[in-house]
């Protein structure tokens, strides 16, 4: 219980920092120099709950690298999908809320992220394997 615990908190400040890189250098591509990036306090939690993914990185583990990540792409795209539409349930808005931009599903989810989730899921494997 403890290294699960231990292990959902690894998840959720490596996707915290993942997000604070990725929203700063956007940023910096925008013509901000300041890098300014950001997350969203729901997303401890939410890159948190990648510890009950590990099951399925042990079952595909075997499988060749480029399958495992468009695995990981449509996992996390649902992920995204559910938990944003939970939140908003729950509060009324989505904190990263997409608005009608291209290739986004009720504003929570962007289909044209799943290239970084492949490499996000692919990056949380090695995270992984480095916690056993």
């Amino acid at each position: 219980m403890k290294q699960r615990l231990y292990r959902f908190i690894i998840y959720g400040i490596a996707g915290w920092m993942m997000e604070v890189t990725f929203t700063g250098l956007g940023s910096l591509l925008r013509g901000d120099p300041r890098l300014m990036g950001w997350t969203y306090l729901w997303m401890f939690p939410i890159y948190g709950m990648a510890v009950f993914l590990e099951p399925i990185h042990d079952m595909i583990r075997h499988v060749p690298w480029w399958v495992r990540g468009v695995t990981w792409a449509g996992i996390i795209l649902m992920a995204e999908y559910l938990t944003g539409m939970a939140i908003r349930l729950l509060t009324g808005v989505c904190p990263w809320d997409y608005g009608s931009r291209a290739f986004a599903m009720n504003g929570v989810m962007r289909l044209d992220y799943g290239i970084f989730w492949f490499f996000v899921g692919l990056g949380f494997e090695r995270l992984h394997d480095s916690l056993k």
